[in-house]
């Protein structure tokens, strides 16, 4: 390999949220630019995320790299223009933190003779979509170890598992709260505050943590549900929750540390069909708090060292168990366990572990190219 910067190009639908942008934000901000000169491209410039983006210093790419393949007979024609995009830029490696099964991206950088990474970010499979965007890709980054189980043995070859990672110094358990922060929200002293941070959809089982929480009928229990609250299912939530004074909704946040900071346990509910990797409950670790959750795909992953804070999916009675085991610890009990996750999130999913093993595998695929 010569003495050249490694340029790499991130491709990311949008910065809508702070979940996988955040990811891409610090894979891109700790990368040794000595060695690397890397570039963002996504859809638009929307979202409240991407102020942090335009922070980093490197060029950010308003451009559709991935496109519809329908109507068939124009396909081959509006790929030419992203094989042109990826060209003219003389991109060494790029590098797809897009969630889909699309194929177009994938294929374009093979036309343009580039090779192509994607990050498995979720647990989506089974159409043939994703096995062409598999068998074109250079390398497949897996996130949490059920993922291996989608691919052939031939396509085994190409797989890597790198879990996320998480700043565990900007995530600590030293951050305190800001009382202006949390106006709105009566909470006692005595109180046991339960945080979830969540992208309200279907699939986090929010409904479940609402119904455990009805049903233990506790008023020193006090929920705080943090993350976008509109749309239908957000809609169908707060219906559920009417008239209770325990569960506050109180929207996005692009800062959740306060939320953590006041909070006695963190809980991530996810339904059966499980997650790539949530960052969300590795951040509540980082800060140093209890987290349970669902024993699924991704979050079974997270809490291996800790199987009495997993229980079962899609199951009220489960949680509420698990909740009231944790109510009953003493609050040293609790600060022991939070120090064993924060442990946790530095040992196994640390941002600098992430950055390791992302810049051996960049150097790794360009001297086998």
């Amino acid at each position: 390999m010569t003495s050249k910067k490694i340029k790499i190009l991130f491709t990311i639908t949008n910065f809508d949220t702070a979940g996988s942008g955040k990811v891409v934000y610090d894979l891109v901000n700790n990368l040794d630019r000595t060695l690397f000169e890397p570039e963002i491209c996504c859809f638009h410039s929307r979202g409240a995320f991407f102020k942090e983006i335009e922070t980093l210093n490197v060029k950010v790419h308003l451009f559709p790299f991935a496109i519809d393949y329908r109507p068939f007979f124009t396909f081959p024609f509006r790929l030419i223009k992203t094989i042109r995009f990826f060209r003219k830029k003389k991109f060494d490696i790029i590098h797809s933190w897009h969630w889909s099964s699309d194929f177009s991206e994938p294929l374009a950088a093979k036309l343009a003779g580039i090779p192509w990474i994607h990050t498995k970010k979720s647990m989506g499979w089974g159409n043939k979509a994703w096995r062409w965007r598999s068998a074109l890709s250079s390398k497949i980054i897996t996130i949490n170890s059920d993922m291996k189980s989608f691919y052939s043995e031939k396509l085994l070859k190409k797989v890597e598992e790198i879990p996320l990672g998480v700043d565990t110094s900007y995530y600590n358990p030293d951050f305190k709260s800001d009382p202006m922060v949390l106006q709105g929200i009566d909470i006692d002293i005595n109180d046991f505050v339960i945080v979830s941070v969540v992208n309200l959809i279907p699939v986090k089982g929010i409904e479940v943590l609402i119904n455990a929480i009805i049903e233990l009928d506790k008023p020193e229990v006090k929920l705080l549900i943090v993350g976008n609250d509109q749309g239908k299912y957000a809609d169908t939530l707060k219906a559920m929750t009417k008239g209770i004074e325990t569960i506050y909704f109180v929207g996005k946040k692009l800062d959740v540390r306060p939320y953590h900071a006041i909070s006695d346990l963190f809980v991530i509910p996810t339904l059966e069909r499980g997650e790539g990797l949530p960052i969300a409950p590795l951040e509540a670790m980082a800060s140093g708090k209890v987290v349970i959750g669902s024993n699924v795909s991704g979050v079974k992953d997270i809490l291996e060292p800790f199987p009495n804070c997993l229980f079962e999916p899609n199951d009220v009675e489960s949680l509420k168990k698990s909740i009231v085991t944790i109510m009953k610890m003493s609050k040293e009990d609790r600060n022991i366990m939070g120090k064993q996750m924060r442990a946790r999130a530095e040992n196994t999913y640390s941002v600098e572990k992430f950055i390791k093993s992302h810049t051996e595998l960049y150097k790794n695929l360009l001297s086998k190219n």
